[in-house]
């Protein structure tokens, strides 16, 4: 297969870019890896520059979905193409927690990555998951592991990939489905809707909306602290931003999406990595992957710094006192210590 075509079909070649040629040929567990990049003083109450991004685990397929679990104290992740979803707590290191994370059963030829994506915990405890094999949000019970579909269709069709989840007010479900799951992706003949979606959905499933349908590649989804503004990431090269619109009270969306940040200058630098999953901290920045690593951005959308792993950096999420940011990386996981907590 060539690069072109890798570029244009698949999920992993189109996120890693130049990931197949990684800074560092792979990592062991414990290394410290990368490095920050200050682009803004105001970065330096956020991070320190110099605080080691350690890797805490590596081998996956393709690591995604990180979340923290604060009642137990403990970190999942998914690997998706693997479907498999893992848990990792210090000392213990990581092991299996979902075998199968998401579709079960034989895997149709057309279903390119049949596991678990994007991952949060809800008010209620569960866990909330874009489910991309079975192409659906679902809600899994933490103590019986038993999962149950929140919502897999819209309008009467079924959902393409669903890729990443967010929760807004009243526990609206926020979440993304691009194509990425399905092995022929736009053209795939499991394919049933016309476009790729941005949708909200009450925490029970019911009044699922579409909120915009006209991003090429929406990937990563997050919510503003206040609940009044939601953030989508394009995982598309020719058009790598991530974008937002305001939310009225009722959770829905009170305006078009609006470009916030643009990382056309990253993409033709060539850096591994496109615009992926997101973050978003108690005090409005944003923690968001993006061509080289994890972006730290101003509520205003001033990029502040970069943390990068040396590899595309899929994803991340605030865990253990909140002062510690998760990534998930290509195939591995790593951790790095802020400043201020993202709590």
């Amino acid at each position: 297969m060539t690069e072109r075509h890798m570029m244009e079909t698949t999920r992993r070649g189109l996120l890693a870019g130049m990931a197949a040629l990684p800074f560092f040929p792979g990592v062991a567990l414990g290394e410290t890896v990368g490095g920050i990049t200050r682009f803004d003083p105001a970065l330096d109450a956020l991070i320190d520059t110099k605080s080691p991004i350690d890797v805490i685990a590596t081998g996956f397929k393709w690591a995604e979905g990180p979340t923290w679990v604060r009642k137990g104290g403990y970190l999942l992740f998914s690997d998706v193409p693997a479907n498999v979803a893992w848990r990792w707590k210090a000392g213990e290191g990581a092991k299996p927690f979902l075998s199968p994370s998401g579709l079960a059963g034989p895997i149709p030829a057309g279903i390119r990555e049949a596991g678990s994506n994007g991952m949060t915990v809800d008010a209620s405890g569960a866990l909330l998951m874009a489910d991309s094999g079975t192409r659906a949000i679902a809600r899994v019970d933490l103590a019986t592991k038993r999962k149950a579909i929140v919502v897999g269709s819209f309008e009467g069709k079924k959902f393409n990939s669903c890729n990443d989840v967010a929760i807004g007010r009243d526990g609206i479900i926020y979440f993304t489905d691009p194509p990425y799951g399905l092995a022929e992706g736009d053209t795939s003949p499991l394919k049933q809707l016309a476009f790729n979606g941005v949708y909200r959905v009450n925490a029970d499933g019911s009044d699922v909306a579409l909120i915009d349908g006209k991003l090429k590649r929406p990937n990563g989804i997050g919510v503003s602290p206040a609940l009044d503004r939601l953030y989508v990431s394009q995982s598309d090269p020719d058009a790598a931003k991530i974008f937002t619109c305001e939310l009225a009270l009722d959770g829905s969306a009170s305006t078009e999406l609006v470009p916030f940040v643009d990382f056309s200058a990253e993409v033709a630098k060539q850096l591994p990595g496109l615009p992926d999953g997101m973050k978003v901290a108690k005090s409005g920045h944003l923690f968001a992957s993006g061509p080289g690593g994890i972006y730290v951005i101003a509520p205003d959308g001033r990029k502040l710094g970069l943390i990068s792993t040396g590899k595309a950096a899929a994803n991340c999420c605030f865990g253990e006192d909140g002062k510690t940011l998760f990534i998930t990386s290509s195939d591995s996981v790593m951790r790095v210590r802020l400043k201020a907590s993202g709590w």
